[in-house]
């Protein structure tokens, strides 16, 4: 069976595996072991709570508890920007109008913004390939989400998730290539090596300050800002699905979206919920008849050591009948809490 868990320090050199897989473009997740170690460091002491909230960095990996391997990662960072720039370009309008030639024009800009400093961000989801089948990437992105509606006290009230942007079939980014490559002088894998490190001082240095035409740029680039990544398609689908949006902010070398959200108003807010275990449970729901079981992501209410699955057994009037494998799974016991989400929309979850 698959469950998404906090990361530990034993999991560094399949991460590091995992990483191998990832490609350009995802800035957050580079096959550096001494970046991965010292990630994973900061991840352990984020569930251990032993630095502040605002510098934390929660990973959560996907095992197959059947031979051990991890399937996947998925991250979230308590906050974005406080100790290193973090920077956007964010889509505005230039108006220019003459009465006496009757001219009226709206140009698209791009402004190079701090605007989402500090906000809370989604990060570094990967799904390994061998296993893109069935729910398994659900579980993997929305396991964040049920962890923030467990924990909301932990995070800022604006959440974040940085898509990746549109390369061509060659690898390049049309979008760097029509502008960053201008001002930066190297390639866009350079670019993005110097970014997943920290280093980001050369973009205030290089990038101009004022607003850039978007007419001006190549019609490839145009085309591009906003689009995704054709493997980071789906991803986008799920966190849209769960309260995300795209807000007119996007990456400023590959032009990728920046969706957003504010934390109160995610589904996990709205509709996941507390459910005792109880064995009981199911014997109610026989009972009570016409509602069809569905997927429910259920996850424990243990921060340093979470764990979350997707179980067919469905809540009850506040219990659910998990399976004993399951309980295992979540490390918890009967009369022990744990919180449920239904995997997918419901058309009206007040019914």
């Amino acid at each position: 069976m698959l469950v998404v868990r906090a990361i530990n320090e034993s999991d560094l050199d399949a991460l590091y595996g995992l990483a191998s897989q990832v490609g350009t473009g995802m800035t957050t997740l580079k096959p550096d072991m001494k970046m991965m170690g010292d990630r994973l460091a900061i991840a352990c002491a984020s569930f251990a709570e032993s630095i502040p909230p605002e510098k934390r960095d929660y990973m959560f990996v996907m095992e197959d508890t059947d031979t051990g391997r991890l399937a996947g990662v998925c991250a979230i960072k308590g906050a974005v920007g406080l100790e290193e720039p973090f920077y956007n370009y964010r889509i505005g309008t230039l108006v220019h109008s003459s009465r006496e030639l009757d001219v009226f024009t709206r140009m698209e800009t791009l402004y190079l913004s701090n605007d989402l400093t500090g906000s809370t961000e989604l990060c570094s989801l990967f799904l390994h390939p061998d296993y893109r089948s069935g729910t398994n990437g659900k579980l993997l992105s929305k396991s964040r989400f049920l962890f923030i509606a467990q924990f909301p006290h932990l995070f800022t009230e604006k959440l974040i998730a940085e898509m990746r942007g549109y390369q061509a079939p060659d690898g390049s980014s049309p979008f760097y290539e029509g502008l960053g490559r201008h001002f930066f002088k190297m390639n866009f894998d350079h670019v993005d090596d110097l970014t997943s490190l920290g280093k980001k001082s050369f973009i205030a240095e290089l990038m101009p300050r004022q607003p850039l035409y978007v007419a001006y740029l190549p019609e490839e680039a145009q085309e591009v800002i906003g689009k995704v990544h054709l493997s980071t398609a789906p991803a986008r689908r799920l966190l849209e699905q769960e309260g995300l949006y795209f807000e007119g902010y996007v990456d400023i070398f590959d032009a990728g979206p920046v969706l957003q959200a504010r934390v109160s108003e995610l589904r996990a807010m709205r509709e996941s919920a507390l459910s005792v275990i109880d064995a009981e449970a199911g014997a109610d729901a026989a009972c009570g008849a016409a509602v069809e079981a569905e997927p429910y992501l259920v996850s424990n209410t243990d921060l340093k050591n979470f764990r979350m699955i997707v179980s067919a057994a469905n809540p009850v009037n506040g219990r659910i009948a998990l399976p004993e494998a399951e309980q295992q799974l979540l490390r918890c016991r009967a009369g022990e809490p744990v919180r449920t989400l239904s995997l997918n929309l419901r058309k009206n979850p007040h019914v």
